[in-house]
């Protein structure tokens, strides 16, 4: 019978409207601020001070985006974000594949082990003090290894790609290469990985949106202005516009540096997040099949 015929009872109809009505009110919630902030990035000082921005720019103006990027350490910033995401998240993968693949086979004697010690770190670790007497005895405060090294594994993103080897990697594969001399490293490199595209596109989304925005490790580790990430760069522009505006004694030029503070923290929210709005799209027919596939069969 076709779909299209069956008609629905009338508490189906009343269960399909308010599910409608309450994901419609959903989605403007979620979808309001974003819009309100775009919106306000590309309004005038004057406009966004008075609070006339409610839904479209008023009065157009690129005065936000242009006062971010005469500022040098924007660009120092988003350099070093894009270095920190890119090599973070390489050596982010790479070490939770040869992590999760041993954990996935069922022939390695003391898995169930290995596997509980890795799930203890979740509930337990050692404390932002020992960790950085550990960082600090290894010689990698204020380099950049101090942003992707300490964070080389998140025990959750194993659980998952465990998982999904475990669901969708037949054992007769590895038996089948087995046979044929291949060792483990090149059935990782030839099967697993080619087979495993959903999830690894799912763990690399979450590493680099993690390393675009890393913020307390980079105030933690890091003391040279030149190494810092784009987020310590956008807080230290908004600490110091905002201390400038207190320290006026004016107060119409306090009220106009106060908007145009106001107007700077809009425009650095859209420069911030456009990277990983570009990148998802990329990644987004593997999203939702790696995630419910790693994390619900097994």
């Amino acid at each position: 019978m076709n779909a299209a015929s069956i008609r629905m009872s009338k508490s189906d109809r009343v269960f399909v409207l308010t599910n409608t009505l309450f994901l419609t009110l959903v989605l403007g919630v979620v979808i309001y601020p974003l819009i309100y902030v775009v919106s306000s990035s590309f309004s005038s000082t004057n406009a966004v001070i008075s609070g006339r921005v409610w839904l479209l720019p008023v009065e157009p103006s690129l005065e936000g985006y242009k006062a971010v990027f005469e500022n040098n350490q924007v660009w120092t910033g988003y350099a070093n974000s894009a270095f920190y995401m890119v090599f973070g998240t390489i050596i982010n993968v790479l070490f939770t594949i040869l992590a999760a693949y041993p954990l996935s086979r069922r022939d390695f004697y003391g898995r169930n082990w290995v596997m509980a010690l890795f799930t203890f770190t979740i509930l337990f670790n050692g404390g932002l003090i020992p960790t950085y007497l550990l960082v600090r005895s290894l010689n990698l405060l204020n380099t950049r290894w101090a942003m992707m090294i300490p964070n080389a594994l998140i025990v959750f993103n194993v659980i998952v790609t465990r998982t999904y080897f475990q669901s969708t990697i037949p054992g007769e594969l590895l038996e089948a290469s087995q046979l044929d001399g291949c060792s483990d490293f090149r059935f990782i490199r030839a099967v697993v990985i080619p087979l495993s595209g959903p999830i690894i596109a799912v763990i690399t989304l979450w590493y680099a949106v993690v390393h675009w925005n890393s913020y307390f490790q980079a105030l933690i580790y890091l003391k040279s202005a030149r190494l810092y990430p784009l987020q310590i760069i956008l807080r230290n522009i908004l600490i110091m516009n905002q201390v400038s505006a207190d320290m006026l004694m004016d107060v119409e030029l306090t009220e106009k540096l106060e908007g145009m503070v106001e107007l700077l923290k809009f425009s650095l929210i859209v420069v911030a997040s456009v990277p990983v709005l570009a990148l998802y799209p990329f990644v987004q027919r593997y999203f939702v099949r790696g995630v419910m596939i790693g994390s619900i069969k097994g």
